[in-house]
């Protein structure tokens, strides 16, 4: 096993000052579980940590803004673990934040009380398992500035964009009308979202190729037109598939795709998701909008997918 000194300086002040306990074993594991119970020691922890390690919160409140800078490996991650009552709050701006902190594991921990919930940038194959995200004021978790090969799933996010400016969206990835953002192959998986989310469920944005929504379960009783969010999902990249997913409560439709660049909102495919437009109001109503089908830029709609109420399940020709 690799060593490496256990004790860097600002991990070594943490616990002179009384805090971190070091959970494994020999003072020179390259793998250390780091038990910590205030927001000073997580921050200490935050910059101490090395591939291998394990953060562990004890359950309470955590309060100020976390950020991560670290990169771990994909044979060595870091790991942040907690149950849903350790919750880190924040005043404002972002409550984590990986910036450049690659094959980060999150899981268990609630994220609430700021800008925004989980910022991902620059980071690849970040995990985010099990988390729940709420009351915030923008977007609930974001993979950004090329944020490759993420995952959240099993997670559990609500409430957000209280500022009222419809910039709410559950899950966001890539940037608005940046192409240089390729936050590609991100996976969206087994999550419940809303309700009161203040934008869409989740929007993939141009630039960005690959994503995966599977199993999700969405709530669009939050959605507010500020910025034309009308449907759970916009999928404005490339080559997305949406399957399995399950929707209720919207102010239109159920999921769409759109060309914001020229050659992108191009290849979509949905299958096996089930769409409950009870209540819309729009003027589409359907379960899949599809803004541009053309021979080269497609989107398929397979017939396995179903709606309740609305005027329909698609504006295209459905493939079997």
């Amino acid at each position: 096993m690799r060593t490496r000194t256990l004790l860097p300086t600002l991990l070594a002040a943490a616990l002179a000052a009384g805090g971190l306990s070091l959970a494994s074993a020999g003072s020179a594991s390259a793998e250390a579980v780091i038990d910590v119970t205030t927001a000073a020691q997580l921050k200490a922890a935050l910059t101490a940590a090395a591939p291998g390690d394990t953060i562990r919160l004890a359950d309470g409140t955590y309060t100020g803004n976390f950020k991560a800078t670290v990169a771990a490996t994909s044979s060595a991650r870091i790991t942040l673990t907690g149950s849903d009552k350790a919750v880190l709050t924040a005043g404002g701006g972002y409550g984590l934040h990986l910036n450049g902190a690659s094959y980060w594991t999150v899981r268990g921990i609630t994220v609430t009380g700021g800008q925004k919930g989980i910022m991902a940038d620059a980071a690849t194959g970040v995990v985010i398992d099990g988390v729940t995200v709420h009351d915030l004021d923008m977007e609930g978790v974001h993979f950004r500035k090329s944020s490759r090969d993420g995952v959240i799933k099993n997670s559990r996010i609500y409430d957000t964009g209280h500022d009222g400016r419809g910039m709410g969206e559950g899950v966001y990835v890539g940037s608005a009308g940046d192409l240089s953002d390729r936050s590609d192959a991100v996976q969206i998986l087994d999550n419940t979202i809303g309700p009161g989310v203040g934008g869409e469920n989740i929007d993939i944005k141009e630039g960005t190729t690959g994503a995966r929504i599977i199993g999700n379960t969405f709530d669009g009783s939050g959605l507010t037109g500020a910025n034309y969010d009308d449907s759970w999902v916009d999928v404005k990249g490339n080559d997305v598939l949406v399957q399995g997913n399950r929707g209720s409560r919207t102010t239109n439709k159920g999921y769409e795709t759109h060309t914001q660049q020229s050659g992108w909102g191009c290849g979509t495919v949905f299958r096996d998701n089930a769409s409950d437009l009870t209540g819309a109001t729009g003027d589409k109503q359907l379960a899949v909008n599809v803004t541009n089908q053309s021979s080269t830029c497609g989107t398929t709609v397979h017939s396995d997918n179903t709606v309740t109420g609305g005027k329909g399940l698609t504006n295209i020709a459905v493939t079997p």
